[in-house]
């Protein structure tokens, strides 16, 4: 078992485990005993640190939200040329999307249950500010450079660069079947995300 007089440590590693069983049943497929045996733990642990299943599942989601607005952060994107910058948040949104199955997971399973635990969380919109602001800045150095044309509201252009990937891996097998096409060939793959980026870009672009 886990040493509980390690907390950080137990509370990651339950975290850890409830992450993945979330990610593999969805909320309301994941058991308690479960996670608390892929961490280790006892269920009282996991209570301790966490209440009921509701709270470790709103955990995990911040979790993980808290990893791709970090991962977003290093990108340094504004210290580049807008057109650049706007392309590389494409790119690593389409790739955080392929290397982190997870996280899609967890979305649908919260969206299935009407966002009621983000709903309830004072961090997820904290760390979605800096996302945001990030991205008026970037459009505005974009206008100023006459590349961008100007009007552009930065929550509907995230949401634009997330739905170009999002839609098509959580919709892949059924699109795949329709179309009759490998959708996640290396190939296919690679010829998604320059599309991808050639959306953004010329959506955003001055006329």
């Amino acid at each position: 078992m886990v040493n509980s007089r390690d907390p950080e440590r137990t509370r990651a590693r339950i975290l850890e485990a409830a992450t993945e069983e979330f990610a593999r049943y969805g909320l309301g497929g994941a058991r308690v005993d479960r996670i608390a045996k892929r961490a280790a733990a006892n269920k009282r642990m996991l209570y301790y640190y966490f209440r009921d299943k509701d709270n470790l599942f709103l955990a995990a989601l911040e979790a993980r939200y808290a990893h791709i607005r970090t991962a977003e952060r290093a990108l340094d994107l504004e210290h580049l040329e807008p057109r650049t910058a706007l392309k590389r948040l494409v790119e690593f949104t389409w790739r955080y999307f392929l290397e982190h199955p997870e996280f899609m997971t967890l979305l649908n399973s919260e969206n299935l249950h009407k966002g009621r635990h983000v709903r309830g969380s004072r961090r997820v919109p904290e760390m979605h500010s800096p996302l945001v602001g990030m991205l008026r800045s970037i459009l505005r150095r974009g206008e100023r450079q006459r590349v961008f044309r100007s009007g552009i509201d930065p929550v509907q252009l995230y949401i634009s660069i997330a739905g170009e990937g999002y839609f098509y891996l959580s919709n892949r097998h059924t699109l795949a079947q329709i179309f009759k096409r490998d959708l996640m060939s290396k190939t296919a793959l690679a010829e998604r995300s320059r599309h991808n980026a050639a959306m953004i870009l010329n959506a955003v672009r001055r006329a």
